[in-house]
């Protein structure tokens, strides 16, 4: 789990990410009075925390700042991975995409974006491929809520897992190089996505490119 801001302009976001997040329900979980989750507001530290780490507090200061404090336990913690990255960084150069399975963006009104990470190597969809980077290597798609509940979010995943093996298959077959593979699946799943999601994918130059489709 981390908290990850952009001190290049704070309004910019402040990015929650929780490792094996299955329960998108953070979402809701993230508030003015619970910056961290949780469910008590009787103490003052996470709002005092997370004001210091917006004014440039460093990660490693954070233990001191904590200790002896009598906190609850939180849902996301307190000390930060790192800090002083922009959302385009984060992307590209810190984010698992095989490990953390959500991605939540909180920005300064806490306003909550929650995205599912799509992991893109194969080395469980392949018989030739041995292993795949996991950080920056990816997709992100913003997810759709209907009553508090996220909505089409497995048919997404599944239509994914699908593709996936056909990739695979492909790259086995000698079809696909790893780069046409990657080019491949990106075009996919930008068309099964459309414009009904947000499509965010590193490119490691930009370093993330939005991937939608317009219909007419």
């Amino acid at each position: 789990m981390c908290i990850q801001h952009s001190l290049s302009k704070l309004s910019a976001s402040e990015d929650f990410n929780r490792a094996g997040a299955a329960n998108v329900k953070l979402k809701h979980r993230i508030s003015a009075e619970l910056p961290f989750g949780g469910d008590d507001t009787e103490f003052k530290w996470a709002k005092q925390l997370l004001a210091e780490l917006a004014d440039g507090l460093e990660a490693d200061a954070v233990d001191g700042y904590l200790a002896g404090q009598d906190r609850p336990s939180t849902v996301v913690e307190p000390k930060p991975r790192a800090t002083g990255l922009t959302l385009d960084e984060n992307f590209a150069d810190h984010l698992d995409y095989l490990h953390h399975e959500a991605f939540f963006v909180v920005s300064t009104t806490f306003e909550v974006t929650a995205y599912r990470t799509l992991w893109f190597g194969h080395q469980y969809d392949s018989e030739t491929v041995e292993q795949g980077e996991t950080v920056g290597n990816g997709a992100l798609a913003t997810m759709h809520w209907y009553d508090g509940e996220p909505v089409g979010d497995g048919h997404l995943q599944g239509q994914f897992a699908a593709l996936k093996d056909v990739v695979g298959d492909m790259l086995d077959k000698g079809v696909f190089t790893p780069s046409t593979a990657r080019q491949y699946l990106k075009r996919k799943l930008a068309e099964r996505v459309g414009d009904r999601q947000e499509l965010l994918i590193p490119t490691g130059e930009s370093p993330f490119e939005k991937a939608s489709l317009n219909h007419s």
